[in-house]
């Protein structure tokens, strides 16, 4: 799916009206329309619904959600801030339809001595700005935001918390922006949505899908794009009937120290689990007996330190090579990498322990090769780019860290992002809190590596790891919960995963005829 920004959006939203036999007040009414069927399915009709209406087009979604929601026996009460005397052409238009139909309380709000009671079971439905906003909220509506976030009620933003913008909030003023419990938004997710400092703002979120021009959409560029099930469950590869081991490729896997060998474990099982032919992992000597205990279907080269990696294997035999996972900073491991880095000539993927080495050296960047694949979490990213003040900041960084270096960065969170080399950005769908454990990440690492030594592109191998990586992550949270899921219940439901997706491709198929 394309994210786009808040211009992008209105101007789709105005193809829509001047190409399709629509005019802009019943596509308000459409999407309208999808709002009250979430409301009547999400909320009893004796909770009572409290609206503060802004001037604009937000404004009137809300009045026309009101009517609706009045119409199926709800309580509604709504409130018109008076943030201007001039209302837009549709608000204008559902107020009177408000108005006419009397089923609605309609108050309007000049001043503090105008705001109302709130009661905790109250519901507030926030229709005050869109995401056309473009400067921070201040007087009166701001009044009435703090207001409202000091209420103790459920609270539920149309289209966009009012106050937050679609995409740079970096000099926005956050006091003055609703803190949602849900927001429902039309169409598209906004960007802004995608950064862990805008959660309080936005909560839990859901795409409403109100029609749009499908043409305008394809042909509208965009560099954002939020991953969907279809699109991972295409890229992954079918399997021949004459295949065998050798065809799915060799991976090396450098991984473990004394203390860290449970990392080597982690990422040789998700490899493995992930579809490689055949995999080698190189640890420690120390280690050596418990990867062939633990991993008895891997392969190991056992380095000549006990304690720490050291030795530099023979690599030309690999497909590609994965680096990182609990191997620790030591001098002898900063060499071995370096000459790693200077001989390589496979697809590679660098998380970890391997990342901090290039934090400490970063002279070594510029001996990456093109497409390697790096999977930061935020303090390692902030270690390699420096610190960032917010995950938007962070984000451009990223961007430009992927473009000058010719890499792709996985920059690891709730919605993890994929920067490409061209510039292009992904955000994952799937994954949830409970995946902030010990080994998530050596998970991933071997995911991703499974994927590159099978022949996916480094491109392909990052989008279909990160979103089978987050949706196994789903499937054991609906077996243990978020509080008890560990990274080996993310491993025994990478198949389901796989399942999924190609499943998922299946019935979209046989949709289509």
């Amino acid at each position: 799916m394309k994210l786009f920004q808040s211009k992008q959006i209105a101007d789709i939203d105005l193809f829509t009206i001047s190409h399709e036999p629509i005019a802009s007040i019943d596509l308000m009414e459409r999407a309208s329309q999808m709002l009250c069927n979430e409301f009547v399915n999400s909320f009893k009709s004796n909770q009572k619904l409290i609206f503060f209406i802004g001037p604009g087009n937000n404004g009137g979604d809300g009045l026309a959600l009101a009517r609706m929601l009045a119409d199926n026996d709800f309580l509604c009460v709504v409130y018109i801030v008076k943030i201007s005397n001039k209302l837009s052409a549709n608000c204008e238009l559902n107020l009177k339809r408000l108005h006419a139909q009397k089923g609605v309380k309609i108050k309007e709000i000049k001043n503090n001595k105008d705001f109302p009671k709130i009661q905790e079971k109250d519901v507030i439905v926030d229709a005050l700005f869109g995401s056309g906003l473009s400067r921070p909220v201040d007087g009166l509506a701001a009044e009435v935001i703090k207001w409202v976030n000091k209420s103790l009620a459920k609270v539920v933003a149309i289209d966009i918390p009012s106050g937050l913008f679609g995409d740079d909030n970096a000099v926005n003023n956050h006091e003055n922006i609703i803190k949602a419990d849900f927001t429902y938004s039309l169409q598209f997710p906004k960007i802004s949505f995608m950064f862990a400092e805008n959660e309080q703002f936005v909560g839990l979120w859901k795409v409403l899908p109100i029609g749009l021009n499908e043409k305008i959409i394809s042909e509208t560029e965009s560099n954002y794009f939020y991953l969907t099930s279809n699109f991972i469950g295409n890229k992954v590869k079918k399997r021949v009937t004459f295949a065998h081991k050798g065809s799915f490729g060799h991976a090396m896997l450098v991984a473990g120290s004394y203390g860290k060998m449970g990392a080597a474990i982690l990422g040789a099982k998700s490899c493995l689990r992930s579809g490689v032919g055949l995999l080698t992992v190189h640890l420690p000597k120390s280690g050596y007996q418990i990867i062939q205990i633990a991993v008895p279907e891997a392969m190991v080269s056992a380095d000549d330190s006990e304690k720490n990696i050291s030795l530099l294997p023979e690599i030309n035999n690999y497909s590609a090579i994965g680096i990182g996972p609990g191997i620790g900073i030591q001098k002898q491991t900063k060499d071995f990498f370096k000459n790693i880095l200077l001989q390589i000539e496979v697809p590679l993927v660098i998380d970890a322990d391997a990342l901090n080495i290039f934090s400490a050296n970063k002279l070594m960047l510029k001996l990456l090769p093109k497409q390697t694949v790096l999977t930061p979490h935020p303090g390692e990213f902030d270690r390699l780019a420096g610190k960032s003040i917010n995950g938007w900041e962070r984000h451009l960084k990223q961007i430009e860290f992927a473009k000058k270096y010719q890499i792709v960065i996985v920059l690891k969170g709730a919605h993890t992002s994929i920067a490409m080399p061209d510039g292009r950005c992904f955000f994952n769908a799937t994954g949830n809190p409970g995946m902030a454990t010990a080994g998530s990440g050596d998970v991933l690492t071997g995911i991703i590596l499974s994927l590159l030594a099978q022949g996916y592109s480094s491109e392909d191998a990052s989008l279909v790891g990160v979103y089978l990586h987050g949706l196994a992550g789903d499937f054991a949270k609906l077996k243990h919960g978020e509080e008890s899921l560990i990274a080996g219940d993310i491993i025994e439901n990478i198949g389901c995963a796989f399942l999924s997706v190609k499943r998922q491709v299946r019935n979209d198929d046989e949709m289509m005829g």
